[in-house]
């Protein structure tokens, strides 16, 4: 797979991120991680802090509708949000405030790389931004029994969005692990000029005692 990668080493908020070129397993289209956009403005809750457990088969179709609504997302089919809730629950999540579906994370470990989260998609509603969800969705997986051997987050983010960007150098600063970032996706070659570039980042390594840091609110 042919990679532009950027030739610059710069900090951001404290991180530095690096063109170094990474080790993936192979990555699903569908995404940039998407965000929570209290990581960069805080509001003022007045409503009850979301729970987050894990997905169950009946979830399926409020994820869907979930991620339909939000506009930045790219969709998947239901069958997709099915699979995601019954097949890969372990390594997903989902969020209720109120007894509503406000927030989900999909994501799986890479059969060839056990010590490796990647995030699939990320989605936070409206109405329980505020609250840090994002970040106490991807902590919640990650301070599972099943996530016990992972030391590296993985995702992809195309360069424009601002709020993932927030999101993860977040994570990356409470985790104590250096951000890195290479071109996977490239618009051209791989999207045909219909999607932006995605550039695959790299959480780690970072230590599991570390990851408690992430589920507070």
């Amino acid at each position: 797979m042919h990679m532009t990668a950027c030739n610059e080493l710069w900090p951001i908020c404290g991180l530095k991120f690096s063109s170094t070129k990474l080790t993936f397993a192979t990555m699903i289209y569908g995404n940039s991680a998407l965000f929570d956009a209290s990581a960069l403005h805080r509001q003022t809750a007045s409503a009850p802090q979301a729970s987050i457990r894990a997905p169950s088969s009946t979830d399926g179709s409020k994820v869907w509708k979930l991620i339909g609504a939000t506009s930045a997302l790219d969709d998947n089919s239901l069958y997709c949000n099915l699979l995601q809730a019954t097949h890969f629950a372990a390594t997903c999540a989902i969020a209720e405030q109120d007894g509503e579906v406000v927030g989900w994370l999909s994501g799986y470990i890479p059969p060839e790389h056990p010590n490796t989260y990647f995030v699939w998609q990320v989605c936070v509603s409206d109405a329980a931004r505020g609250q840090g969800l994002g970040r106490r969705l991807i902590g919640d997986v990650l301070a599972r029994p099943v996530c016990r051997a992972v030391t590296t987050l993985q995702c992809t983010i195309t360069h424009d969005n601002e709020p993932s960007w927030g999101l993860f150098t977040g994570i990356a600063r409470k985790l104590n692990a250096q951000l890195q970032q290479v071109e996977l996706f490239e618009k051209d070659a791989h999207f045909d000029g219909l999607h932006d570039s995605e550039y695959a980042v790299s959480i780690g390594p970072f230590s599991p005692e570390k990851v408690t840091a992430l589920t507070s609110a």
